[in-house]
């Protein structure tokens, strides 16, 4: 991945959304909640790209 092509949190299986309207968007594999995309916050704060990022699996309803 690129260090120009942004992680899209929406596509991973840790990503949730909270209950929380202070901090709508949370990271189960960082155990955090924020206002942003958690992958931003990572990004900024560590300065390196979400290294924990996993697609959510594509399970077919039958």
């Amino acid at each position: 991945m690129s260090d120009t092509q942004r992680i899209n949190c929406m596509n991973c299986r840790f990503y949730f959304v909270t209950w929380d309207p202070n901090f709508p968007r949370g990271c189960k594999a960082y155990e955090f909640k924020t206002r942003s995309m958690p992958s931003a916050a990572v990004l900024s704060s560590s300065g390196q790209p979400c290294m924990k990022f996993q697609p959510k699996s594509n399970r077919q309803k039958g």
